[in-house]
């Protein structure tokens, strides 16, 4: 272990590791991975819909099985974007969450 003398104090170089790492904000994580996926899920709706064709969508209308009311349309991506957005807002939350703890815990 590598101790410098720091204002009369030894310091460990683990010691300023841990003291540097950055604690995430569980509220502006989930907040922005939210707006990430909700977006994202109104975007690629409605580009389905501008692309158009005769199976346009396919794959992204199996998540009407799991978003009720969700489907290709207009008011489908914002019904998406709402989905997207809670799910994203409470994945983000979690990470931020468990992160935290993992940080406490090393600490």
């Amino acid at each position: 272990m590598n101790m410098k003398i720091t204002d009369k104090k030894q310091i460990t170089d683990e010691e300023k590791l841990f003291s540097g790492i950055v604690w995430l904000n569980s509220g502006i994580l989930g907040l922005a991975l939210g707006l990430l996926c909700g977006l994202t899920l109104f975007i690629a709706t409605n580009w389905l819909l501008i692309k158009g064709g005769e199976n346009a969508g396919a794959h992204m209308r199996l998540l009407s099985q799991f978003f009720i009311g969700y489907n290709i349309s207009f008011w489908g991506s914002f019904v998406g974007f709402a989905y997207g957005f809670a799910m994203g807002t409470l994945s983000g939350a979690l990470v931020g969450w468990i992160y935290n703890k993992f940080v406490a815990f090393r600490n």
